[in-house]
């Protein structure tokens, strides 16, 4: 049974709300559907640096005064940009409500753009620090990896050269065009009433002026580029290495499928790559498989840190374990353990009002169906072996797999991921 109300108002904004009668609180999210993926070359970063900017002060607050009204209702304040939308969010006590909602709306609607050039510099340092963090920029270099020009292929963080020069009329021209009411999605849960929400709402609308224009086209991902890879020198003790493939959208069926997928390849504890590469053998400290899902398409795929003498052997134990998991070779006992894995992260998350918001607001900007918690558990316990397998043999068949890695010697990583893709290897010298 849904719990859910869904409303439209005047200007398309939609607001979805969920109750919890056993909190006092009410989790609060204002959803842009403008990401990385949203901005041209000459724009890569803009939605990030637009996410710092509204914080810095709006047409009714400053940036103090936003500071000191949340720390002065006790709540949290906060957001963060994706390839795909932008999200300010925020947990108040739930009398507080109207008040978050003023605050949030003038922000997200109506910011100054003050300090721009402060916070050019703060961004800038944000990227630097990114940078000096390869187990996370080995991310972004997979998916250039696979994505290739496309925007999905650029990260969200932004290019610092584009940051240092963008000029405020372009910050304020793509703000206008993706701060829209088609584009915008309200999602609260907690302690709160739905039409209470909606009439306060239609009230900042008005105030705010939200725009009543539809949400910009974007740039779908007709077909991936070939298999490629993405280097990065560094004088790093370990290489990072990320190694996969294009993966499934949010609206595929086989989302659940994948789901399972993951935690029976690498990303619970049981798991078959932390088991064979750190436990068994000391390999590495940090190995984990990965699952994305965007509106189009996704990705799939496995991380790894591991000095220069354990690359090969960790990447021939990726390959390994991907190939025996293809052929069919899952066994009940790993099967059964995934499913009550991911069921037991869902049921243990959603005691969270915050965790609750983000699945209703995350869903609806992105135009995936809601489906209910029975709906969901169903569908994972439908999951059966040679769905696992047959996934995990389309998905990361060798020929689809590129790589991205951050270490001393290119060669040296090249021809590690040669034994997952042999299409990969370093070319040989004339």
């Amino acid at each position: 049974m849904q719990n859910f109300v869904l409303s439209e108002l005047d200007s398309g904004e939609r607001v979805i709300s969920e109750p919890v009668d056993s909190v006092r609180s009410v989790a609060l999210g204002l959803w842009i559907g403008a990401g990385s993926r949203d901005e041209d070359d000459e724009q890569s970063g803009v939605s990030h640096f637009i996410e710092h900017l509204l914080f810095k002060g709006s047409g009714r607050h400053s940036a103090q005064e936003i500071a000191e009204i949340f720390d002065a209702l006790g709540g949290e304040l906060n957001a963060a940009t994706s390839r795909e939308h932008t999200v300010v969010f925020a947990r108040v006590p739930d009398a507080h409500l109207a008040t978050a909602l003023d605050v949030m709306g003038a922000m997200v609607f109506s910011p100054s753009f003050a300090d721009l050039d402060a916070e050019r510099e703060v961004v800038l340092e944000e990227i630097a620090m990114y940078d000096d963090t390869p187990q996370d920029l080995v991310h972004d270099l997979f998916s250039e990896a696979v994505f290739g020009d496309h925007p999905l292929g650029r990260p969200v963080i932004g290019r610092a050269d584009v940051i240092a020069s963008i000029p405020r009329p372009a910050i304020e021209a793509y703000h206008a065009s993706a701060y829209v009411g088609g584009n915008v999605v309200i999602a609260a849960a907690g302690n709160l009433e739905h039409e209470d929400l909606v009439a306060q709402l239609r009230r900042v609308e008005r105030e705010q002026r939200v725009a009543a224009a539809p949400r910009p086209a974007r740039q779908l991902v007709v077909a991936p580029p070939p298999p490629s890879v993405r280097f990065q020198r560094k004088d790093t003790e370990q290489y990072h290495l990320c190694v996969g493939a294009p993966g499934i959208s949010r609206s595929d069926r086989r989302r659940f499928v994948a789901s399972v997928l993951d935690p029976i390849l690498g990303a619970s504890a049981s798991s078959r790559l932390f088991q064979e590469i750190r436990e068994k053998r000391g390999m590495a400290y940090s190995v984990y498989s990965f699952v994305s899902q965007y509106s189009d398409t996704g990705l799939i795929g496995v991380y790894v840190g591991t000095r220069e003498e354990n690359l090969g052997p960790c990447v021939e134990i990726v390959a390994e374990q991907i190939a025996d998991i293809a052929a069919g070779n899952v066994r009940a006992a790993e099967l059964e353990r995934a499913k009550e894995n991911v069921k037991g992260r869902i049921m243990l998350s959603m005691e969270s009002t915050s965790t609750r918001m983000s699945r209703l607001g995350k869903s609806l900007i992105s135009d995936t169906e809601i489906l209910t918690f029975e709906r969901i558990f169903s569908e994972i316990d439908a999951v059966d072996a040679g769905a696992v397998a047959e996934l995990a043999g389309l998905l990361l068949a060798p020929e689809r797999v590129s790589a991205a890695g951050i270490g001393p010697d290119e060669t040296h990583f090249r021809d590690a991921v040669a034994r997952a893709n042999p299409d990969l290897a370093a070319p040989i010298a004339a």
